[in-house]
C-alpha cells in the first residue's frame, strides 16, 4: 500500500508526533485530497487536548487544509481528480438532522469536523466527504488560501451575516490570526474601519491592512472612542479575552451588535440594563459551510485579501503548533507537504 506521511496525536495533551500511514482510499460520498498546505488554527488544541465533543484518539490535527483532488469514491461525479479545493472547519453534514432540514448546515447536530471529529491535514493526503470541499480558484496559493478556510471564512462570513449595511461601521477587536483579515475583508467591503488592539505597535499594519481608524485599548476607553467616531454598527470580537469584548458594547451605535468568533471559555462581563436602552445585541458566529468557504476564496482572489504567513515543512508541525499557541505567530503558521 502507499504511505504518506501524517501529524498524529495519540492521547489527550499527548505530543504531535510524525509517522508514517497507508494513504486512505474514498468510500461512498468520499475524496481523497492530496494536501499542499494546512493552516495551524488555534482550535486544533480541541483536537490536541481532547477536549471537544467526539475527539478519538489518534487523531491527526488540521482543519485549513488546500490541496488537489487526488480520488474519487463511488457517486462522486460533480468534481474532478486535479481540481484545487480547500477544505474547512465544515467537514460536511448530514441533510436529516433539524438544522440541516431547515437549511443551518453549520448547525448540523452530525457534523463532521476535519482534524477534530476525524482525521484532518496535518497529512499528506486528507480524506474528507464530497461535501465540504470548496473550490479553489486559481491565483489564490495553496499557502494563502490555507488559513482562509477558518480564519477567513470566520472573519468575511461574520462580517457579511452581522446585518451591517453598506457604508456602516465596522470595529475589529484584535490585529492577530484572524483580526488582520477581518480589518481586510472590512475595508474591502467597504465599511469605515476601525481597528482595536493592545498598544500602538500594531497600528501600522492595521492601517496598511485597510483601517482608518485605530483605538489602543491599553490608554484609552475604547467604548468612549468608538462613541467620538459616532459607534460601532458591528463589533467583531476576534479575541478571546472576555472582558476586552465587554468593553466595546458601550461603544455600539443603536442597534448594533457585538459578534463573538473568539472562542473563549470564560463569562462576560456585562449587564443586561447595558443593551437595552440601545437595542444593541450580542451574538455568537460560527465559521460557514463549504460553499461560505468558496464564496470567501473567491472574493478574497479578487479583492487581494491575503493572510500574512509563515510557512514550514510538516516535519515541524510541532514546533509551528507550539509557536502558535505561544501567541507568537505573525500572524498565521502555514503547514507545506512540498
Amino acid at each position: 500500500m502507499a504511505t504518506m506521511r501524517a501529524v498524529q496525536v495519540t492521547e489527550a495533551n499527548g505530543a504531535l508526533e510524525l509517522v508514517e500511514r497507508e494513504v486512505p482510499s474514498p468510500g461512498p460520498g468520499e475524496v481523497l485530497v492530496k494536501v499542499e498546505a494546512c493552516g495551524v488554527c488555534h482550535s486544533d488544541a480541541f483536537a490536541v487536548t481532547g477536549g471537544y465533543p467526539g475527539v478519538s484518539f489518534p487523531v491527526v490535527p488540521g482543519h485549513e487544509v488546500a490541496g488537489t483532488v487526488a480520488a474519487l469514491g463511488d457517486g462522486v461525479d460533480y468534481w474532478d481528480a486535479g481540481r484545487r479545493v480547500g477544505v474547512g472547519w465544515f467537514g460536511g453534514n448530514c441533510n436529516h438532522c433539524e438544522p440541516c432540514r431547515r437549511g443551518h448546515l453549520i448547525a448540523c447536530r452530525n457534523m463532521g469536523i476535519p482534524g477534530v471529529t476525524f482525521d484532518g491535514g496535518y497529512a499528506d493526503y486528507v480524506l474528507v466527504p464530497a461535501a465540504a470541499l470548496a473550490a479553489l480558484p486559481d491565483d489564490l496559493s495553496f499557502e494563502d488560501a490555507a488559513p482562509l478556510m477558518c480564519a477567513g471564512v470566520t472573519t468575511f462570513n461574520g462580517l457579511r451575516e452581522s446585518g451591517v449595511r453598506a457604508g456602516g461601521v465596522v470595529a475589529v477587536l484584535g490585529v492577530g490570526g484572524l483580526g488582520h483579515l477581518g480589518v481586510q475583508f472590512a475595508a474591502k467591503l467597504g465599511f469605515h474601519t476601525i481597528a482595536i488592539a493592545r498598544g500602538t505597535e500594531k497600528e501600522p499594519l492595521a492601517r496598511e491592512l485597510g483601517a482608518h481608524d485605530y483605538i489602543d485599548s491599553t490608554s484609552a476607553d475604547v467604548a468612549a472612542e468608538l462613541q467620538k467616531l459616532g459607534g460601532a454598527d458591528v463589533v467583531l470580537a476576534t479575541v478571546t479575552n472576555a472582558d476586552a469584548m465587554a468593553a466595546t458594547v458601550g461603544g455600539l451605535a443603536p442597534g448594533g451588535r457585538l459578534v463573538v468568533l473568539g472562542a473563549s471559555m470564560d463569562p462576560m462581563p456585562v449587564p443586561p440594563a447595558a443593551l437595552i436602552g440601545g437595542e444593541n445585541v450580542i451574538a455568537g458566529h460560527a465559521s460557514g459551510t463549504s460553499q461560505d468557504s468558496e464564496d470567501t476564496l473567491a472574493f478574497s482572489a479578487r479583492t487581494g485579501v491575503r493572510p500574512r504567513i509563515e510557512t514550514v515543512d510538516l516535519a515541524d508541525a510541532a514546533s509551528a503548533y507550539q509557536k502558535m499557541m505561544a501567541g507568537d505567530a505573525r500572524f498565521r503558521m502555514v503547514l507545506t507537504t512540498s
